[in-house]
């Protein structure tokens, strides 16, 4: 269930640190009974007792300094440590009562904290070893005087009984305490898995894509290679009919989107290509992003509004991230093809960037499906992959994306790029 090397905040960590509080409480626990009892003038061995908390407090004097640097905790170390509790309650257990000391539930502790942190091969061997230590009490033990204590009011009370009670009292704490924190640990963990198991899906459609999108590259390569040929022949050959000469133009630039597209497919796949390994000042590379999107889509209004701090840090960028970005503003256009509004701040850590629409705004089932592999609300042409490969590669530098509803029409696209990760 756990592995042998852990991350400071992993289960195992997380249960030794329970597992020092829990300790305390035992060690504070048993100094006051025995103080208690000393007080009562019942009979004990003090130097025993004192011997058998002071190992346990010294087992966690030595938690507290390994907790410190809790990197490599592994079961065998929690297992070490539950069989020391084991070792030092039988020993106070046999100077005071032995099986009939009212407290001996206490070695359900160690038992009930393997069950839930250690695999099955040690909860056994805490388990005889409890149950051995339990039966030798039974024969071998110094007996605990069997005295009555007035409580005034008429009321006399056993002391076996009385410890019953505060063994009660204090086991049913400890046990809500430590069962219900090990329960958040396993639900946790449960969510960790589950996270886990989508990243490796999330992983599995990524490979499909980039198998795809080398395909596409390679049977769409030549093809688009010839229309680039053509349309610079025929812009030569009809260069006296201005109308065509407009025509081929854009044509032209069709084509080099479609390699652009192409590329940035490839690269979200995998291999991406850096444009400036010495960094680009973030304005700059925005700039040239909305330009290259406005060459594109030149129908489409424009309303543009991005601020920050000067001077913009600069940032090492990608193919990938500005066809992020193009392919947000794509679905925005492809929403509202006569406006579309961009709005954003940075400072040095993050960028911040809101894409508005004023199309007829998402559907519930649209919103919850939105960022999928091949969803698309595009009727007539569209794969549903714009989105899902923008969330992708914001997501590989720590960003995000997210589509809510606009309060008047449309929808607004929201942005959040980290820029520590991707400083110059």
């Amino acid at each position: 269930m756990f592995a042998r090397h852990f991350h400071p905040h992993t289960a195992a960590t997380k249960n030794l640190r329970r597992l020092f509080w829990v300790r305390n409480v035992v060690i504070g626990f048993l100094a006051s009974i025995a103080l208690l009892l000393h007080y009562l003038n019942i009979p004990l061995s003090p130097w025993p007792i004192a011997v058998a908390l002071g190992a346990m407090l010294l087992l966690n004097v030595m938690t507290w300094w390994r907790l410190r640097d809790p990197v490599g905790v592994s079961e065998a170390e929690l297992l070490v440590q539950l069989l020391g509790d084991i070792v030092a309650l039988t020993t106070l257990f046999y100077f005071t009562g032995g099986y009939s000391n009212p407290f001996v539930w206490m070695y359900l502790l160690p038992l009930a904290i393997a069950a839930v942190a250690l695999n099955t091969l040690y909860v056994w061997l805490i388990a005889m070893l409890a149950v051995f230590s339990y039966s030798m009490l039974v024969f071998f033990h110094i007996p605990l005087s069997h005295l009555h204590v007035h409580a005034g009011v008429g009321m006399d009370l056993d002391i076996h009984l009385v410890g019953m009670w505060l063994g009660f009292v204090v086991s049913a704490g400890i046990f809500a305490f430590f069962v219900t924190r090990i329960g958040q640990n396993l639900r946790e963990y449960d969510r960790i898995t589950a996270e886990a198991r989508e990243s490796a899906l999330e992983s599995e459609r990524m490979l499909a894509l980039g198998a795809l999108a080398t395909a596409a590259a390679h049977e769409l390569g030549t093809p688009l290679a010839t229309m680039a040929v053509l349309t610079r022949e025929m812009s030569e050959e009809y260069a006296h009919i201005p109308q065509l000469q407009q025509d081929l133009g854009l044509l032209r630039k069709q084509v080099d989107r479609c390699k652009d597209i192409l590329t940035s497919l490839t690269s979200s796949a995998g291999d991406a290509r850096a444009v400036d390994a010495n960094g680009i000042a973030l304005d700059d590379f925005l700039e040239n992003t909305i330009q290259r999107w406005r060459d594109i889509r030149p129908a489409v209004q424009l309303s543009c509004a991005i601020k920050g701090s000067t001077p913009a840090p600069k940032i090492i960028t990608d193919l990938t991230l500005g066809m992020a970005l193009i392919n947000l503003l794509d679905n925005a256009a492809d929403a509202s093809p006569e406006r579309v509004d961009i709005e954003g701040e940075w400072d040095h850590s993050l960028l911040t960037l809101n894409i508005r629409d004023y199309g007829a705004g998402m559907t519930e089932e649209a919103a919850r499906h939105a960022g999928t592999p091949f969803f698309t609300t595009k009727r007539e042409e569209g794969m549903g992959l714009g989105l899902y490969l923008s969330r992708i590669i914001l997501g590989r530098f720590n960003g995000s994306v997210k589509l809510d509803k606009h309060p008047d029409s449309g929808t607004i696209t929201c942005i959040r790029l980290p820029l520590t990760g991707l400083a110059a």
